[in-house]
């Protein structure tokens, strides 16, 4: 009889509680993380905390074993991918448990990540046979050509808000290349963002010591990009901290693929169908609790609808219900701790002391954040101004095209941008005069193809470094220029 997939995480304290991953789970040096519940405070197990000594041990074994990985033929690399994009699949409902129960989103997201884990190992197995190089003219009589190689061991730090997926969308293609890679997970979610990887590609087939899940603080960040072993890192996560993983990688002469926060912009045009763009900016601003970088922050509505426009948000806020996601069916669930939830409430009454009109929510029960919607916010409301990272929805009038191009550009961000028009070609237009690293038309701003290239512009960081053929073999590849000749040339010296 089919008795279904195994359990992927043995819940034994012999196989990964107090562990960190290097190929084999080992006890830490750092001591031990606890693993909570956001929506009821409860402790689903520990797992190990990385010292520095952990990640330059680490760092020497990724080394060791990238070579052979390298060099190994291109289909087998694809194959442990295309393997590990079925496991996923497999396991299904034991990883979006997880990621419910940890990260506190809701069965919808966690399908989300679940959906991208796949089609991130799907669209990395196709990049080992891609053309990694090309033929150059040369005037001599030698064959030159350029090639790209594996940058060698990669680390990745990713943050809370969708483990899974901003995980696996560095870890995969930077493994499919040839390299080997060290994986910071946030210590708020190191099983979905961390363990659940370490055993997909396990038992995907992946040899021992090219992925290693190292969880831990700022030191262990920190331990990574200066590491003189590392020759790459990916960081997901606050401009604030993004600065600084810039700066000591630079210092480093470490390459460094940053992609940071956000404060998106969503211009609804006077044309805009409003029974369908009211629905799809609650889903921007409201998605994991608006937990995401590239969320709707600023609704930027024409005047002669404006007023229909917020009520009308208003009241869909107002019907969203708000719980536990593993009990209940809810809309939204539990922000990710205390910490979060005090700076969501005073970004929101500090909007409020500034002039803004709370048309709904500004109010909590523990960790659930009621939705909410600011009226006749702007420059100088802290939720307009800032990224929020919970459901708080800012919206402000504009007159003419040339006001929401100006409101949309007073941004120190640039990660996407939704227009909503009856007109897609003046939807174009305006887009065009609005530097963002996505924009997407008749679209809310929260969109990410494991096949398209994604990044931010400003402080949401350094352009297109995920994402696609292109971006990922630039990102996980250097190139190189070799030249071959049939016989050694004579030389006048």
């Amino acid at each position: 009889m089919d008795m279904g997939p195994h359990s992927l995480l043995d819940t034994s304290p012999l196989k990964w509680h107090g562990k960190i991953f290097d190929g084999e789970w080992r006890d830490a040096e750092g001591g031990a993380i606890p693993v909570v519940e956001p929506a009821t405070g409860k402790d689903l197990g520990t797992v190990g905390a990385a010292s520095v000594r952990d990640v330059r041990r680490c760092v020497t074994r990724a080394r060791e074993a990238r070579a052979a990985w390298a060099a190994a033929p291109y289909i087998e690399r694809a194959g442990v991918l295309r393997r590990a994009a079925e496991l996923w699949t497999e396991h299904s409902t034991e990883v979006q448990d997880w990621l419910m129960r940890e990260s506190g989103g809701v069965r919808r997201k966690a399908m989300y990540e679940l959906r991208g884990a796949v089609q991130e190992c799907l669209e990395a197995a196709a990049l080992p046979s891609h053309a990694l190089g090309e033929v150059l003219p040369s005037e001599k009589a030698d064959l030159s050509m350029s090639r790209r190689v594996p940058v060698g061991v990669v680390a990745v730090i990713a943050p809370f808000n969708l483990p899974l997926k901003l995980s696996i969308r560095s870890v995969a293609p930077a493994l499919a290349l040839g390299n080997a890679v060290l994986l910071k997970p946030d210590p708020r979610t190191p099983v979905s963002g961390g363990l659940v990887l370490a055993r997909i590609f396990e038992e995907a087939g992946l040899p021992p010591g090219l992925l290693h899940i190292l969880p831990g603080g700022a030191d262990i960040g920190s331990a990574l990009v200066t590491d003189p072993g590392v020759r790459a890192v990916s960081f997901t996560g606050s401009s604030r901290t993004g600065r600084v993983v810039g700066e000591l990688a630079a210092r480093h002469l470490t390459r460094a693929h940053l992609e940071l926060g956000g404060n998106s912009a969503l211009i609804v045009m006077a044309d805009a169908d409003l029974d369908r763009a009211v629905p799809a900016a609650a889903h921007g601003s409201f998605f994991h609790q608006g937990q995401g970088c590239m969320v709707v922050g600023r609704h930027l509505v024409h005047e002669s609808i404006y007023d229909t426009y917020v009520e009308r948000l208003a009241e869909k806020a107002g019907s969203l219900t708000v719980g536990n996601p593993m009990t209940e069916d809810v809309a939204l669930g539990p922000l990710i701790d205390e910490h979060q939830r005090d700076s969501v409430h005073a970004l929101v009454t500090g909007s409020v002391d500034a002039g803004a009109r709370l048309l709904t929510g500004g109010t909590y029960n523990g960790l659930f954040y009621r939705p909410t919607v600011l009226a006749n916010t702007g420059p100088g409301a802290p939720a307009y101004e800032n990224e929020v990272f919970g459901p708080v929805a800012s919206v402000t009038p504009f007159a003419t095209a040339d006001d929401a191009v100006r409101l949309a550009n007073d941004s120190v961000y640039g990660l996407s941008l939704g227009v909503l028009t009856a007109d897609v070609g003046a939807g174009l237009a305006l887009a065009d005069r609005i530097p963002t690293g996505t924009a997407h038309i008749n679209d809310q701003t929260l969109n990410d193809d494991a096949n398209a290239p994604f990044g931010g512009m400003g402080e949401s960081g350094n352009a297109s470094r995920f994402g696609g053929a292109a971006a990922n073999i630039e990102a996980y590849t250097d190139t190189r220029w070799i030249t071959a000749r049939a016989t050694i040339p004579s030389y006048p010296m």
